[in-house]
């Protein structure tokens, strides 16, 4: 069902909206698999789904399916990750090697061609056309004709890498099983753990908002990254579950072109409990089986160019589209501040309009941690302040500020 966990004041939370349609796909629609566990949205009609038995493509009308038996150039069935490069190839990784479909046929590449380690957990490029590979044991890139392989003997961590994402510089974030990020330039590994802040050195996934916060999937939650690379930020029950499961085991995690940040979250410790979250800033929201979702267990997700969400579960797919923010709708007049983030002072810049109209920041608690009327040109201190994450509130505008 769905909940709002509360992050932000209750003032706020009165004026959030949120409505979603949850389409469902299954082996009765044409899904090779009801096991899906990986999935990239390469157009809003064209999404390429990894399942337990094979390789999915629909185009919102058609199912065309992939397996060894009907492509024996394929690696294996059992599909762990999928990308399509920008020339369209779909590639898959595998227990067993990774396999592109390039021009109808499925080509294959393993340890005997170059690749560090057969079981490849994700795939992405770079902006040079090169082809990335994460593996349990480390990380390789393939240019179209040669193969280098990084491991821990490079600066890598310990521990493979389970994500890849390429950020506007260029740079690989790479999410690893047990070290944290590690971010690299080309030349060197730069590592973000737990000693800087990370609620778990135990990546899942890694996402960049448009506003510049880096999300970060974790095994114990999700943690946020300003535009510095601080963890200004962790939430760490975005999924209520029942008593005694508290831990928020997060799959994957993407963020819209609205700045809405969308979470997979499954446990099984003691229960089978799952679904999928949505947090637009200052509320998550939680939505499971008993809204329309296909399962419980939450393998992974992907957003398409007309922002509606794909999930991926162990008893079929989701599509959840219609979905809206009641508050980011309704902000019509802008608040000019700067600078953000700031760590002394914040110059606020009302308009005419909002002379005399009440302004205040609130923390990630909730808590109100000043108030004032809005002035033409005012300056507030922040230098005592925790740094994190705030919100500026007037009238039905919001604005987030990092304090560092």
């Amino acid at each position: 069902m769905k909940k709002g966990i509360l992050i932000a004041s209750v003032v706020l939370i009165a004026q959030l909206g949120f409505a979603q349609t949850f389409t469902n796909y299954s082996i009765a629609d044409g899904l090779i698999s009801d096991n899906a566990i990986c999935v990239y949205a390469n157009g809003a009609d064209d999404l390429w789904f990894g399942t337990q038995l094979g390789v999915s493509n629909f185009d919102v009308t058609t199912w065309t399916n992939y397996d060894v038996d009907s492509h024996p150039g394929m690696a294996d069935n059992n599909i762990l990750s999928i990308y399509v490069d920008d020339m369209y190839r779909t590639w898959i990784g595998t227990d067993f090697g990774t396999s592109v479909l390039d021009g109808g046929s499925w080509i294959t590449y393993t340890t005997d061609d170059g690749l560090g380690n057969n079981k490849v957990q994700c795939i992405n490029q770079d902006g040079s056309s090169n082809m990335w590979f994460g593996t349990i044991t480390g990380l390789s890139k393939f240019d179209g004709i040669e193969w280098t392989t990084f491991g821990t003997g490079d600066g890598l961590p310990f521990g493979g890498v389970r994500s890849i994402t390429v950020n506007a510089d260029g740079n690989l974030w790479l999410g690893t099983g047990l070290g944290g990020i590690a971010i690299y330039d080309g030349t060197t590994f730069t590592e973000i753990t737990e000693d800087e802040g990370l609620i778990s050195d135990k990546i899942r996934a890694i996402d960049f908002s448009p506003s510049g916060e880096t999300w970060v999937a974790t095994a114990e939650g999700v943690s946020m990254l300003n535009d510095a690379d601080a963890v200004v930020a962790s939430h760490t029950t975005i999924f209520t579950l029942p008593d005694p499961d508290t831990l928020n085991p997060v799959t994957d995690v993407k963020v819209d072109d609205n700045g809405v940040v969308w979470a997979g979250v499954y446990v099984d410790y003691l229960v089978t409990e799952g679904g999928v979250c949505a947090y637009n800033g200052s509320t998550w929201f939680q939505f499971d089986e008993s809204d329309g979702l296909a399962g419980p267990v939450v393998n992974g997700l992907d957003i398409d160019e007309n922002n509606d969400v794909w999930v991926v579960t162990s008893t079929g797919i989701t599509k959840i589209s219609d979905h809206t923010l009641g508050l980011d709708k309704i902000q019509t007049t802008e608040l000019s501040f700067y600078p953000n983030p700031a760590n002394g002072i914040v110059n606020i810049i009302g308009s005419t309009d909002q002379l005399g109209d009440a302004i205040a920041f609130y923390n990630l608690q909730g808590e109100n941690v000043y108030q004032s009327t809005v002035q033409m040109n005012m300056i507030v201190q922040v230098a005592d302040w925790s740094p994190g994450l705030y919100f500026i509130v007037v009238n039905d505008l919001r604005e987030k500020l990092i304090v560092q």
